[in-house]
């Protein structure tokens, strides 16, 4: 009767899917890319980019040690003019590369060439305002420097102006501001500054500065190969506080995540959009950034590699780096695909805490998720029993889509933008992003550092007596690994446009890119490229925890949400400062209820911080913390809960709990649950053989001696010891 019942839930599950289907291709319209027709994105040749001379900087050591060229661009840009196209020293222009400043609302780029590279750009029929002639095309998508005015009104409301506002406006208005918008390394560059009334001129005399800037990051998952869009007034609404109170803020489509995680070419655009504030308006009294997730590890990166952009750092819900959130991140589709679609045991996976054992994140029973009605569809089509999911997880919730996104070349959600011939010859992944930096392999595919090599999936499960030996090696057996980038293929989906998260996917998981298992031959582990990690670590795109600025590490509660931006990042953070300066006095971590907003707190603390440095300049950062700026939770009315130099002890440095991680229960990831450190940065794990772990100790009380052959079998290069350090990490840093 049961079975009865489950088989027409299935097929009524099926039914709603096919005519979801229907739906969406018959009354969707098509995107307005399409509908644009700008989309098409003709590639450079290959001896197009090899004429190009951008500049790479040196890191045949880290880069933090290599001095940045002197600027070549006659700074400031002038309103009218175009800034610098190519970067000062962060490497070659990436093609293609889709222009946004139509999206921007910042009208179509400069032309520069006939040779139909790039976007299409039309001039405009008279008085109809309509596209018409083709004119030419634009590869860089530089746009001449131009103003923009806006206004705070009663409401709280802002409004932008193209042109100067009505007066009768001026006179209610609570606040004004002076824009300034172009491009700088071909992204687009935003200027705000806080004033009393209007100037004529590019530099608004009647300013109301209070020689204090801001500078804003931003977040998202991006693998390159477009501008970004400029968004000038959630910019405004973001940072009005810090407005009101006389701050300049200034920020680029380079230093959001969505659109580049390339940390050098961020910090080379960042230096530029502050050198154009400056070269107009003066040094600064200081310069603070904020922004959150990507927008926050951007901050301890370029903190980290450089000097003179940053003099401290505000990171909101925060990661150590992009590199190595992909380590676990790509481990999530691999577990979904394997509690789906390999796992003997379905009904133990279905109570969802015990996914947890293995993911680290958290997950909850009783909760659904976005793919859900996906996995009975899924497993039908494989030949296996249909079950709807119970309950729903981070490492669903948070991570759902990454390998799609960012790991595999084949796919690319963001090709909408580009014509069929550019989609073929492009490699749409993070690492082909990164691929000056990282390197390509012998097939010509940009190397990438993600390895599963050594890792056994749940042992700090199995150690403690939470999953048994048998599960432990079934999970371990056929988990198995993604396969090489050049036999990724994309998704098999229904219902999305090219390029789209289309509704109805049929290789759930991934499961068509991931290696399998036989009855005799578990399914293949991968290793990733020493030399792209290598190359990560020296170019600054690995937090190795040497930074010498005031950092406020701020963050809500949101694990029981389930979401992706989790306390232990912090935790790693700091875990790595101490490792790699001995302390971690400059970085303070506060967690608040999430009906509490404490940035402003946060800008009235920094601001106090530099104050003493700025009275004592030969002191360090730590140093000068003033003794109540210190860790610290807060309760949802704002109250502290606890604060100073322990409340946030716990696994994470081999300690009792302190008070805020009793109140904030903090969870892991699935390579601390594979017995991993809590530092998360290791790429490549020092292996010893599978009998040396047994007589070690490494499985506890478990007697692993009648699982020998199997363990031996599953990683015949040997097993992680994480007492070693990362091997892929240089010796000389």
């Amino acid at each position: 009767m049961l079975r009865s019942i489950q088989r027409k839930l299935v097929l009524l599950i099926l039914l709603i899917a096919a005519a979801t289907v229907l739906v969406y291709w018959l009354f969707t319209p098509p995107s307005k890319y399409f509908a644009r027709q700008v989309k098409a994105v003709p590639i450079y040749s290959t001896s197009e980019q090899e004429a190009q001379v951008d500049s790479l900087l040196d890191f045949s050591r880290h880069i933090r040690h290599t001095p940045r060229p002197v600027e070549s661009f006659d700074f400031p840009i002038r309103v009218g003019q175009v800034g610098p196209l190519k970067t000062l020293y962060a490497g070659p222009s990436q093609y293609p590369f889709y222009c946004m400043t139509l999206d921007s609302g910042l009208g179509q780029p400069q032309v520069d060439n006939q040779m139909g590279w790039g976007v299409p750009i039309y001039d405009h029929e008279a008085n109809l305002g309509k596209l018409s002639h083709l004119v030419g095309y634009s590869k860089d998508c530089a746009i001449k420097t131009q103003l923009r005015f806006a206004v705070e009104l009663a409401s709280g409301e802002i409004k932008v102006f193209d042109s100067r506002p009505p007066d009768a406006l001026l006179q209610s208005a609570l606040q004004l501001f002076h824009i300034e918008i172009g491009t700088i390394n071909r992204f687009l560059y935003l200027l705000i500054m806080p004033v009393k009334h209007y100037s004529s001129g590019q530099v608004n005399l009647q300013h109301s500065w209070n020689n204090k800037l801001v500078y804003q990051f931003e977040g998202g998952s991006g693998i390159g190969f477009r501008q970004g869009k400029l968004r000038i007034k959630r910019t405004i609404e973001r940072r009005i506080e810090q407005l009101r109170l006389g701050y300049a803020v200034i920020t680029s489509t380079a230093n959001k995540t969505s659109h580049t995680y390339n940390m050098l070419l961020a910090e080379d655009t960042a230096r530029r959009v502050k050198q154009q504030f400056v070269s107009l308006y003066g040094e600064p009294e200081y310069t603070v950034g904020i922004g959150g997730s990507g927008g926050g590890l951007a901050q301890y990166l370029i903190g980290q590699n450089s000097t003179g952009i940053l003099d401290a750092a505000i990171p909101l819900y925060s990661y150590p780096d992009m590199i190595s959130q992909t380590l676990y991140a790509l481990d999530c589709d691999l577990l979904h695909n394997y509690y789906a679609f390999r796992s003997p045991e379905p009904e133990f996976w279905q109570n969802w805490p015990n996914r947890t054992l293995v993911e680290g994140m958290n997950a909850k029973n009783g909760e659904t998720h976005v793919s859900a009605v996906l996995e009975p569809i899924n497993q039908v089509l494989v030949g296996r029993w249909p079950r709807m999911p119970q309950g729903n997880s981070e490492c669903i919730n948070g991570w759902f889509g990454l390998s799609t996104f960012i790991h595999n070349p084949a796919q690319g959600f963001l090709n909408e933008y580009f014509s069929e011939a550019v989609v073929k010859q492009v490699q749409w992944s993070y690492w082909q992003d990164m691929v000056e930096l990282f390197g390509r392999d012998e097939l010509g595919f940009a190397n990438q550092t993600w390895s599963n090599q050594g890792v056994q999936y749940g042992l700090a499960a199995l150690v403690k007596g939470q999953i048994s030996a048998q599960r432990f090696i079934d999970l371990n057996w056929h988990v198995g690994s993604w396969k090489p980038l050049a036999d990724m293929s994309p998704e098999r989906i229904l219902g999305g446009w090219r390029g789209k998260k289309g509704i109805l996917w049929l290789s759930l998981w991934s499961r068509n890119n991931i290696t399998e298992a036989t009855d005799k031959t578990p399914a293949k582990r991968a290793d990733g490229s020493r030399q792209a990690a290598q190359s990560a670590y020296r170019s600054g795109q690995i937090f190795i925890g040497k930074i010498n600025l005031p950092i406020i590490d701020v963050r809500h509660y949101l694990e029981d949400e389930l979401d992706m931006h989790h306390m232990s990042a912090s935790f790693a953070a700091r875990q790595r400062m101490l490792a790699g300066q001995g302390h971690a006095k400059n970085q303070v971590i506060w967690v608040a209820d999430k009906n509490h907003q404490p940035v402003t707190r946060a800008f009235a603390a920094i601001d106090r911080w530099l104050r003493e440095m700025r009275a004592n300049p030969a002191l360090s950062a730590w140093q000068n913390k003033p003794a109540d700026i210190t860790d610290i939770c807060f309760d949802k009315h704002g109250e502290a809960i606890a604060s100073g130099n322990r409340v946030w002890d716990g696994q994470w440095n081999n300690q009792a709990l302190g008070a805020c991680a009793k109140y904030f229960k903090s969870f892991s990831n699935s390579r601390i649950a594979a017995g991993g450190s809590w530092a998360g940065s290791v790429f490549s794990c020092k292996l010893i053989p599978v009998s040396e772990a047994i007589d070690d100790g490494m499985y506890g009380d478990i007697n692993m001696q009648p699982y020998l052959s199997k363990l031996q079998a599953i990683f015949p290069d040997g097993v992680c010891d994480y007492r070693y350090p990362d091997q892929a990490r240089p010796i000389d840093l």
